[in-house]
């Protein structure tokens, strides 16, 4: 079961893969990628896109999450795009709640598909905290997604919770919530970029990292981290 599962998600998710490059590099022009004109075409071209028809573009992202989510991909990268697509604050919505729902679907298959693989996999690794999320699972679980799941590949995060028997109900408003001020602060990474992109005539690295738009989500961030050091020593160190 566990190498069948491995063999379909890893050839679904280089599928995909495949085909979103060839999409993406079908529609660049790579001689081009060092010409910062480019990029500020690029821009328009992507906010006149997702501004002719902004619900149906949510509704495609939504989808979009959901699926690599369930294929296990990373959060950042599609946190970074849903804010240069929508802006910080639809950004954040809209990632928040299509990741939340992908996770609980990809913890209700694994929960009834895959749940002795899972425990034979994660469950001794990680059985000191199983009596902890016993104490309170949403509580547990809101500070293990606020603290950025304890070092834990996103994938991995968001099927762990099988080895804790955590209900469905608990764990998509313990994600949703613990997720948001994570989401916030890449998502306004995203609509900064995009910003800095529309309104700058050549580009900078230093100039990019000193512009407000990104040095107070970096600030933030860091703020984040330091927030979530005092929270994990507080509950999760043994």
């Amino acid at each position: 079961m566990g190498k069948k599962l491995k063999i379909f998600l890893g050839s679904s998710y280089l599928i995909i893969l495949l085909l979103f490059l060839y999409y993406l590099f079908s529609n660049i022009e790579l001689s081009k990628l060092n010409e910062f004109s480019y990029y500020k075409q690029l821009q328009t071209n992507i906010s006149n896109f997702v501004g002719t028809n902004l619900y149906f573009n949510i509704f495609l992202f939504f989808i979009f999450a959901v699926v690599w989510i369930l294929l296990l991909g990373f959060g950042s990268p599609i946190l970074i795009l849903s804010g240069i697509f929508f802006g910080k604050w639809i950004g954040t919505f809209v990632s928040v709640i299509s990741i939340s729902f992908g996770a609980l679907l990809l913890y209700v298959i694994a929960n009834y598909f895959f749940k002795e693989f899972i425990n034979q996999l994660l469950g001794k690794k990680f059985s000191k905290y199983i009596e902890t999320f016993k104490k309170n699972e949403f509580y547990y679980l809101f500070a293990f997604r606020f603290v950025g799941g304890l070092g834990i590949p996103f994938g991995l995060q968001n099927i762990l919770p099988v080895i804790f028997n955590i209900s469905k109900f608990n764990y998509f408003f313990a994600s949703l919530f613990g997720f948001v001020p994570n989401f916030f602060i890449w998502n306004t990474v995203g609509a900064g970029i995009n910003k800095y992109i529309a309104k700058s005539e050549t580009f900078s690295i230093i100039s990019l990292v000193l512009s407000e738009e990104i040095y107070i989500p970096l600030i933030m961030f860091l703020i984040l981290i330091i927030i979530s050091i005092f929270i994990k020593k507080r509950l999760f160190n043994d």
